[in-house]
């Protein structure tokens, strides 16, 4: 065997994939005889999901392969460490299996996916699945396919066996399943009965039989090139042979031949297929004129699952059909050969035989619900880079629907105010202005638990390493202490522990500790009681306390052991003693204090770091007259520097009233001026300081209560947390997909994203906070996703393409969403709870209908002072009347409507960007406000075309001379010097009303633009 990155070298792939084939093997590697399939067969010591296979699999072919028709099949074993059994196996390979007979067969896929699953030996897996003769058709094979990936490919022997229930009677069944759910399995179970009895393997063969027979057929019925004239293409002997040109009897067949063939859709078509059917809408077509003389036209057609291009060559009699054919907006049914295009290496509908006219098959969504839901969480294109809709296309939607009301929330901004209110609206119909804003948790004690102690005290530093991130669902697999008393290491405990689980491959590569490692160590229920003993009453330390220490009690909970120690965070400490981090990982800390720490990751060893920087740290403390636990608590008021450092929940924010409202405003302008790095940051103290008018949500995964819950944080904990917020939120499975695809995450399939949504449902229950559902709206419709997809890959996501469907949904679309909660609670969490938040909102505006300009004190003396001291500055102590006069008008215009301030603030920004060395100007209509050149604000005169002389400040305004520019430019006038003093004249005024600027009463507000 050799190694398959060997064996594939140039083979481009991720890098966490890369890691995970180093230790992959290949054990052979087979071609059939026409070469158009690969066999690899690998074997690896790691569970690899399916997915991953896939995607080698597809690399193989295109990276390697790219110009020619060849399969890549990988046939994978797996060499697993003897911590797997096969219901252990089960719970981590479940999702492979499900999308590996998802493929196979749907039927097969769905009693998979709902069957229970119990071991009554270790080698004994039964299948509780509903008696039905379909079912039970299908149960020999689908036990032999679970047997065959059990035993064969993973190793560990395993009999299937199936235990039957009563089927659930139709009419339950529509209560648990979606029409849509139904339907598509009513119409695949036909089909999956036919599926070959080899499983998933057989199946692909027999679908790429299948494909290949599709080919020739398309290459049968291909259409035959036709003679021209002499019977040629050309006149050079060159070309093929066409038939003449036909047109159709049938009126819809707007090119080539009549067909009936149902269509595919485009996101399903390879290169491989042949002659297809598609549909869809042409939504931009190129024609070019080739030197044959005939025409090539080209249009991309799109069906909303994904767009593809068709190119049709026609003479010059087919050239006005085919043009018709592809106009621009209309759809169409087009019969053609997939292939991939020779020239851009593309994917291409070309040698059309047929072309037919289809009525727009988009269906359109309507609210048929007699009392409809309000979405009170909604993203527009306000939201930087994530949001694609316009809000009053959001709102006009919602409102054709017969929505009562909709809540705009984009990301830690207002933006979209302005255009909401703007949007022409029933009066019905009620705006719900807020925001979903990024908190941070500024309030949390530096000490947890404390009695006052002295700081020289007994403490334990310790860490842990873990299996995953839950306390609930995951393992501690070593734990590493020290023991600190009056500042100096006195002793040490470590061990490994065993998890009885598999170590995941990711851990395994972030701590090196691998099932080998542990499998002859103690179970944890040896390992705690012990550690619990070297703690004693000691105050516990460790960096990030909060993740270790929740490990900790739940297990002691498990075994009924108490555990409730005074707990102090390191990183708490280093964010108050070393400000200057930007960061505050454990290596990041012990580099910061020349700490040596080596096999970061490692318990003991991160353990003994952590102590080192615990007693520097007390030395610290001691230099800054902090002696015990109690003053050090009355240092846990933060900076705005650590603030900005803290890590960020989302929180949705609706303004209930106007006081309200200026509370979101002052929330909007704090986070972005004081708090600001990367995104704006409020923190719980400030919003608590403006919490009245406002309503609080819990908003979505990235929110504080979802990542409490996903982290298995105590019920304790978890009550403090909700008791903070007015309401909670859950949304559509969908959404949070992704945690399913991330291998960090410990959620593994769609029952555990509602078992997390349940749970948020239990604790508004307990807690008496009403639960909404939710659709997280980042775009109006369903194909509305390629725009956010397009964003999110430009930003760098890898995972750009699994857009989650976050689309403004009907509320009959999200009561299927949530009828597995019943059909009462679905109700309540969608249409009761959220019109009732939506109830306590009150019709505000965004803004004041009357002028509210910012108050500086006394700007209006200020400007009259500044404008005169110019003006006198310019044309001497007695002004000339006509400067007299217009600095009057303009200065009672501005002062009597309130725009001095305007003027003021111009002014300060232009003089300070003028003192940094920024030569700054206005531009556009402020050119004509007088007072606008007297306070510096633009170097345009507008007074008539005039002299005047810098050093006696003799002017003339009325000189024959002078009045011949009336109406142009006074540079232009010729060059002239002072009578008085014999000095060069200033030439200056241009000539222009005031009122081009504030109008013809002075009462229009000002637009300075610098």
């Amino acid at each position: 065997m050799r190694a398959f990155l060997e064996v594939f070298p140039t083979l481009n792939v991720t890098e966490n994939l890369r890691g995970l084939l180093e230790m992959v093997q290949v054990e052979r590697v087979s071609i059939n005889r026409d070469r158009t399939r690969i066999s690899v067969y690998i074997e690896s010591p790691r569970l690899m999901p399916r997915q991953n296979i896939e995607k080698m699999e597809e690399g193989i072919r295109s990276q390697l392969f790219p110009q020619k028709n060849v399969q890549i099949r990988i046939y994978e074993k797996f060499r697993l460490s003897g911590q797997y059994t096969p219901e252990k196996l089960l719970k981590v390979y479940r999702t492979s299996i499900l999308h590996e007979l998802r493929q196979a067969s749907i039927l097969m896929y769905q009693m998979f996916r709902k069957a229970q699953f119990t071991f009554p030996e270790e080698n004994l897996m039964v299948l509780t699945a509903e008696d039905r003769e379909i079912i039970r058709d299908k149960a020999p094979e689908l036990a032999r396919i679970l047997e065959k990936i059990f035993t064969e490919r993973c190793g560990l022997p395993t009999e299937v066996q199936f235990d039957w229930i009563p089927p659930v009677e139709k009419e339950e069944q529509e209560e648990v399943l979606s029409p849509v759910i139904m339907k598509t399995e009513e119409e695949a179970l036909p089909a999956a009965e036919e599926v070959s009895s080899a499983g998933p393997e057989q199946s692909l063969k027999k679908k790429e039989s299948a494909a290949k027979e599709n080919k020739e057929a398309g290459k049968e019925k291909t259409p035959q090139a036709a003679p021209q004239k002499n019977g040629w293409k050309n006149g050079k002997g060159k070309g093929s042979f066409r038939k003449p040109y036909v047109r159709s009897e049938n009126a819809d067949v707007l090119y080539g031949r009549d067909f009936n063939d149902d269509p595919l859709p485009i996101n399903e078509l390879d290169g491989h297929l042949g002659m297809v059917t598609i549909r869809g809408k042409i939504i931009f077509t190129e024609t070019m004129t080739l030197r044959s003389g005939s025409t090539l036209f080209m249009a991309n057609i799109t069906d909303f699952t994904d767009t593809i291009r068709v190119k049709m060559f026609a003479d010059e009699e087919s050239a006005p059909d085919v043009k018709a054919a592809l106009s621009e907006g209309q759809f169409v049914l087009i019969k053609g050969v997939a292939n991939n295009d020779k020239f851009d290496g593309e994917l291409t509908i070309s040698s059309v035989s047929g072309v037919k006219k289809c009525s727009d098959f988009r269906i359109r969504r309507e609210d048929h619900s007699p009392v409809k839901r309000v979405e009170l969480h909604c993203h527009t294109k306000m939201s930087d880079m994530d949001g694609v809709s316009d809000v009053g296309a959001i709102l006009k939607r919602a409102e054709s629907w017969g929505m009562d009301a909709l809540a705009v929330t984009d990301h830690g901004c207002v933006q979209a105010f302005p255009d909401a209110l703007h949007t022409k609206l029933s009066p019905d119909f009620k705006v719900i202005y807020g925001m979903e804003g990024y908190l941070v948790n500024d309030i949390e004690e530096l000490v947890v638990n404390g009695r006052g102690q002295d700081l020289d005290c007994t403490c334990v530093v310790f860490d842990i390493e873990t299996t995953g991130f839950s306390p609930v669902t995951n393992h501690i697999i070593e734990i590493g202490a020290v023991r600190v008393e009056k500042g100096q290491i006195t002793d040490r405990f470590s061990t490994f522990v065993n998890p009885q689980v598999p170590i995941p491959y990711h851990i395994e590569q972030l701590t090196g500790i691998n099932d080998n490692m542990v499998l002859s160590a103690p179970v944890i229920s040896e390992v705690l009681p012990k550690f619990l003993e070297f703690c004693g009453d000691a105050v516990i330390v460790a960096h990030n306390a909060s993740f270790d220490t929740s490990f900790i009690r739940e297990n002691a909970n498990r075994l009924g052991l108490t555990y409730g120690p005074t707990i102090l965070d390191t990183v708490t400490l280093a964010r108050l003693l070393l400000p200057n981090l930007n960061r505050y990982k454990l290596d990041t800390v012990a580099k910061e204090l020349k700490i040596s720490l080596e096999n970061h990751h490692r318990a003991v060893d991160d353990a003994g770091a952590t102590a080192e920087i615990f007693v520097r740290f007390l030395e610290m403390l001691h230099a800054r007259d902090i002696h015990d636990l109690g003053a050090l608590n009355a240092l846990s008021e933060m900076s705005a520097e650590t603030i900005m450092k803290l890590p960020t929940y989302h929180i949705i924010i609706l303004a209930k009233n106007d006081l309200g409202r200026i509370n979101l405003y002052r929330l909007v302008s704090e986070s972005c001026l004081n708090y600001f790095r990367r995104r704006p940051r409020i923190p719980k103290s400030l919003l608590m300081k403006y919490r009245e008018g406002l309503i609080l949500g819990s908003a979505c995964e990235a929110g504080e209560l979802f990542r409490a819950i996903e982290r298995g944080v105590p019920d304790t904990e978890l009550g403090k947390i909700v008791s903070f917020y007015d309401y909670l939120e859950i949304q559509p499975i969908g959404n949070n997909e992704f945690l399913i695809r991330d291998e960090k995450s410990d959620v593994k399939d769609e029952e555990d994203l509602r078992n997390l949504n349940r749970k948020i449902v239990s604790l508004g229950e307990q807690f008496k906070k009403p639960v909404c559902a939710t659709c997280d709206v980042h775009f109006l419709d369903p194909e509305d996703e390629v725009y956010r997809r397009i964003i999110m890959y430009s930003k760098g996501f890898e995972d750009a393409d699994n857009q989650a469907p976050l689309y403004l949904r009907t509320t009959e679309e999200m009561l299927r969403e949530f009828e597995y909660l019943g059909s009462d609670k679905a109700k309540e969490v969608v249409i009761d709870n959220t019109r009732r938040i939506a109830d306590m909102c009150e019709r505000i505006s965004p803004v004041r209908p009357d002028k509210r300009p910012p108050i500086i004190p006394d700007s209006d003396k200020t400007l009259r002072t500044i404008c005169y001291n110019r003006a006198h500055e310019m044309y001497g102590e007695n002004l000339p009347e006509i400067v007299t006069e217009r600095l009057e008008r303009e200065l009672n215009s501005i002062i009597s409507n309130g725009f001095a301030v305007m003027y003021i603030i111009a002014q300060k920004l232009v003089w300070k960007s003028n003192e940094d060395g920024y030569l700054v100007g206005s531009r556009g209509s402020v050119g004509s406000s007088f007072v606008a050149t007297m306070a510096g604000i633009t170097e345009v005169n507008p007074l008539s075309p005039h002299y005047y002389c810098t050093n006696c400040h003799y002017s003339d305004f009325d000189s024959p001379e002078v009045k011949k520019f009336s109406g142009m430019a006074g540079c232009d006038m010729p060059d002239k010097v002072c009578p008085v003093c014999g000095k060069p004249l200033v030439k200056d005024g241009f000539d222009i009303p005031f009122e081009t600027f504030l109008g013809f009463k002075g009462d229009k507000e000002p637009d300075i633009d610098l």
